[in-house]
């Protein structure tokens, strides 16, 4: 019974390939950013107004609260179905260096289409 139950999984992993992450690899070459946000270590969010996506050119605008510390922000992407994203976010991100921005890559399920998208943080200003 076991060996029946292994070879079963083992055939249904020849099925549905998955990646390096351990992620399903399906057939989707869709590959963009539908919603993005920063949240503030409370993670709430510390967006101003929406951010700004744009899927030709691959990037984010975003502004954020004046005051805001750029040194520790979660960042949230929402990715078209199937898709990940490269590096893997693991908790709070700098975002202060801002001649240099952050860059995150999105990869298509089918792991065949990769854009990176550079994201623009602006800090409100005083007013």
């Amino acid at each position: 019974m076991i060996m029946l139950a292994l070879a079963f999984a083992a055939g249904a992993c020849g099925d549905n390939p998955v990646d390096d992450d351990g992620l399903l690899v399906t057939g989707r070459d869709e590959c963009y950013v539908s919603n993005f946000d920063l949240t503030g270590t409370d993670r709430l969010t510390v967006k101003v107004g929406d951010a700004v996506i744009d899927n030709e050119a691959c990037t984010i605008h975003i502004t954020v609260v004046y005051g805001t510390d750029l040194h520790n922000l979660y960042p949230k992407f929402s990715l078209v179905t199937d898709a990940k994203l490269e590096p893997a976010i693991t908790g709070l991100t700098d975002f202060s260096d801002l001649e240099h921005p952050r860059q995150y890559t999105v990869v298509s399920g089918s792991r065949k289409v990769r854009k990176t998208y550079t994201i623009y943080v602006t800090p409100q200003q005083r007013g």
